[in-house]
């Protein structure tokens, strides 16, 4: 009677069992790993709108952040290979921090973006960032997308890549000394 009933006033029920079901799958594969690994640290999972996010919290805080947050970056990746996996039909976004780490890394990352970019400003040659993994990339490209006066493309292959910024040649002074020229008569 239930299923008769979704389908036929649209099933909103069953979205929200949906992000349930993607809430506890975070949850109890994470609390797996965390039980197996003996790290004494809790986790919380939430689902925002357009995303799932998991918090660390507890003593071994600084394992997780250290080298970069390179044991972050294993979690995430793994859990989001989990939800492809289980459920594949599902596009969730997944995060997951500790202690703030991703927003001051996420941070550092846009300072070095913004000094590189105002180089290149100035020299109006394209200067290059260090190899960043994919979602760093992402950040400084984001970040970069918002000035129209510069642009910015990966460089390399594998999963690491440089960066390139460059200023972006400006067509309309040319254009500008074209209209200010006497007609051809």
């Amino acid at each position: 009677m239930k299923s008769f009933l979704g389908k036929f006033f649209g099933g909103s029920s069953s979205k929200r069992e949906k992000e349930k079901d993607v809430v506890n799958l975070v949850g109890d594969v994470l609390q797996t790993i965390v039980d197996l690994s003996k790290m004494d640290i809790s986790f919380d999972v939430v689902r925002e709108e357009d995303y799932v996010k998991v918090e660390f919290y507890g003593e071994d805080e600084e394992l997780l952040t250290s080298k970069e947050g390179q044991l972050l970056d294993s979690y995430q990746l793994y859990l989001k290979r989990v939800l492809q996996h289980q459920m594949p039909e599902e596009k969730v976004s997944l995060i997951v921090d500790c202690c703030g780490f991703r927003e001051s890394a996420n941070q550092s990352l846009i300072d070095l973006a913004e000094k590189l970019k105002s180089i290149a400003m100035s020299k109006g040659k394209p200067v290059y960032f260090r190899a960043l993994p994919p979602r760093d990339r992402k950040v400084v490209h984001q970040y970069l997308a918002e000035d129209g006066r510069v642009k910015s493309r990966s460089i390399g292959d594998g999963l690491y890549k440089k960066i390139k910024i460059f200023p972006v040649k400006n067509d309309s002074t040319s254009s500008v000394k074209d209209s200010t020229a006497a007609p051809a008569l």
